[in-house]
């Protein structure tokens, strides 16, 4: 019989798909990067690698938490890990909560291990939990890194969620005695300043800004409501390029991962000007899984990796490095939300 979470797992994965949209709302539209008519550089010169905790990947690209926890979310993450190994990305498996209290479900998630014996990968397990868990969820697929993820948002909505929320103290003792690096996650709504600060103040050196645009769970969870009557927090939190620009507000910051939103290369292209150190995909991928089959996403997305190197040269940037350097022009939307937030745009 199909555990409560384990069904959880398989629903969040269909109403992902059902309400996925061609189209997102995450702000890139209204970021323009200048174009440079004379880049005097050939594909040639162009060198999209950047490492993560020493490691050296091919793109700063993650394919992003999404599945696990059930039959069916094991074989997707089965193909994700296929699809990681193939492109040499580095992927993450969805919270593996589920698997500390029903060993069953292990297996849904050790698979990816199975495909990707060799990969970047990343652990995944909510707020709240213990150093022991932490520990656990790394230790089940051999990981390389953890992520952590914030979810209050979610809780909220969520019919069966938490209400309290004390996390700072267990976030602490996980980030100082971990033996891998830990990536404080939201999911989805986006990250401020004062956020960050706090995360920055206990250890933290790896955030996933995962801001408003992509898959979200404010309407995933209301779904499920019985009433569906939260329907007002749909737009709740920051846009990712809102979270981007909230990082300008610091004198110091920690690795950024953005994510939320991200579709197609320009929007990864625009993340990394305005500040993101890698950018990360989950519904855009799940959606190509789901919609064709295997082939077709991996295809898809080899495809796309040769289009992100296509316009690092038409903006003429040999480095990612030099991606930080292009001349962007904001939306009247987004300058007055930076005057707003006395955030400098220059």
């Amino acid at each position: 019989m199909t555990s409560k979470q384990s069904h959880r797992k398989d629903e969040h994965v269909s109403l992902a798909e059902k309400f996925y949209q061609t189209e997102s709302n995450s702000s890139f539209d209204q970021v323009r990067i200048l174009h440079q008519s004379l880049p005097e550089m050939a594909l040639s010169d162009v060198d999209a690698t950047t490492r993560f905790n020493g490691k050296s990947m091919p793109f700063p690209v993650l394919i992003e938490a999404m599945t696990g926890g059930s039959p069916r979310t094991g074989q997707l993450n089965a193909q994700l890990a296929q699809l990681a190994t193939q492109t040499n990305l580095p992927m993450a498996v969805g919270s593996q909560s589920v698997a500390l209290k029903e060993p069953d479900q292990t297996a849904s998630f050790e698979v990816v291990r199975q495909f990707d014996p060799d990969g970047l990968i990343f652990a995944n397990v909510g707020a709240g939990h213990s150093f022991e868990d932490a520990k656990r969820v790394v230790e089940m697929i051999h990981a390389d890194a953890l992520q952590l993820h914030i979810n209050v948002a979610q809780e909220i909505i969520m019919p069966e969620g938490d209400r309290d929320f004390y996390w700072l103290d267990q976030l602490a003792e996980i980030v100082a005695k971990l033996n891998v690096p830990v990536v404080i996650k939201e999911v989805g709504f986006g990250m401020t300043a004062k956020t960050v600060q706090k995360l920055m103040a206990i250890g933290v050196e790896y955030i996933d800004l995962s801001g408003r645009g992509g898959t979200s769970f404010a309407q995933i969870e209301n779904f499920r409501r019985s009433q569906k009557e939260m329907n007002y927090l749909s737009e709740w939190g920051l846009t990712t390029v809102e979270a981007l620009l909230e990082m300008r507000k610091l004198a110091s910051r920690p690795q950024i991962f953005a994510s939320g939103g991200i579709k197609t290369p320009l929007d990864a292209i625009k993340a990394l000007a305005l500040g993101a150190d890698y950018v990360g995909m989950a519904g855009e991928i799940l959606h190509h899984l789901i919609s064709t089959d295997y082939e077709a996403t991996l295809a898809w997305l080899t495809d796309w990796l040769g289009d992100f190197k296509l316009l690092m040269l038409l903006t003429g940037s040999k480095t990612l490095q030099d991606l930080r350097k292009q001349s962007l022009v904001f939306s009247p939307e987004l300058a007055s939300f930076a005057e707003q937030r006395f955030i400098s745009l220059t």
